[in-house]
């Protein structure tokens, strides 16, 4: 195993290479435990629940079983309000009236995306405030183009920044963050707050191990889309963690040995309209394996 010399404040030491990966964890903000559930963050990315509102979307991942939720933008905020939309652009009235609803049902706002964040940095700065105002953790792009302005905002923003992965797409071959490999060059140097939100399920659909892309982005994870299909390839739909080919208590025994500590997002795509009892069961497959 390799190993590094580190100053202690009483002389040099010796360190694995599992020290510096927990050394860059301490660098990413922490999610507070009263919000994990089985030692996890877990909860829901709203875009679970598009076919509704964003009120609706926290109420159903309270209902799930659920103490966190990863917003995206674009979904409408209420059923009294359909035509106002949830995004970086809401005002301080729509930021409030959200703030409130969380607050109502003990659920905490980590994450915001999929989202574009453009090299601009005035207009990406918009989006960092957003989640800042917000109290989440992190965000979640595939903005390669502008990881210069990224990373500079992460550090001034101390808030992580995952690049998420959609399947392969066999006729673009410029579309490259399904690759775990590429992730790991683009992110390479980078400050520790910029990484990899995993998506294991469009890793499944892009016919790749879960397991063993963890393991290739170990120390660049941030957040996760946890997902679990009943097959592999193009064309494989969700169902609850443990009934797939996900193998999904690996995936939590690899993230729980990386030390990973941050959100994992329930990002469901299948019966979307009565998803909620699959998802608690998500959430209870989870709970269970964090039990001693």
């Amino acid at each position: 195993m390799k190993t590094w010399m580190l100053w202690t404040g009483r002389g040099l030491a010796l360190a694995t290479l599992t020290t510096i990966t927990s050394l860059n964890l301490l660098a990413q903000p922490a999610i507070p435990n009263e919000y994990k559930t089985g030692g996890f963050a877990i909860g829901c990315q709203a875009y679970t629940f598009n076919r509704f509102s964003v009120f609706e979307a926290i109420e159903k991942t309270a209902h799930a079983g659920a103490r966190v939720i990863e917003f995206y933008p674009g979904q409408k905020l209420s059923k009294e309000e359909p035509a106002v939309r949830w995004d970086h652009n809401a005002s301080d009235e729509v930021v409030a009236k959200v703030k409130a609803k969380l607050a109502e049902h003990r659920i905490m706002a980590v994450n915001y995306g999929v989202v574009d964040i453009p090299k601009d940095e005035a207009a990406a700065r918009k989006i960092f405030e957003f989640a800042k105002t917000m109290g989440m953790r992190g965000i979640t792009t595939e903005s390669t183009d502008s990881i210069d302005t990224i990373e500079k905002l992460a550090k001034e923003y101390d808030l992580v920044v995952g690049y998420h992965n959609h399947p392969r797409q066999p006729n673009n071959p410029n579309y490259r963050v399904w690759d775990p490999n590429y992730i790991v060059e683009l992110t390479k140097g980078r400050d520790p707050r910029v990484g990899a939100c995993v998506d294991t399920g469009h890793w499944l659909r892009s016919n790749l191990n879960p397991v063993e892309c963890l393991k290739i982005l170990k120390g660049r994870i941030v957040s996760s889309h946890l997902k679990d299909l009943h097959q592999k390839g193009p064309g494989a739909h969700d169902v609850p963690f443990g009934t797939g080919v996900a193998d999904i208590r690996a995936c939590l025994d690899e993230l729980a040995a990386q030390g990973f500590a941050g959100n994992i997002s329930i990002e469901y795509e299948h019966n979307w309209d009565n998803s909620v009892p699959e998802v608690a069961q998500c959430i209870g497959f989870v709970r269970g394996y964090g039990k001693p």
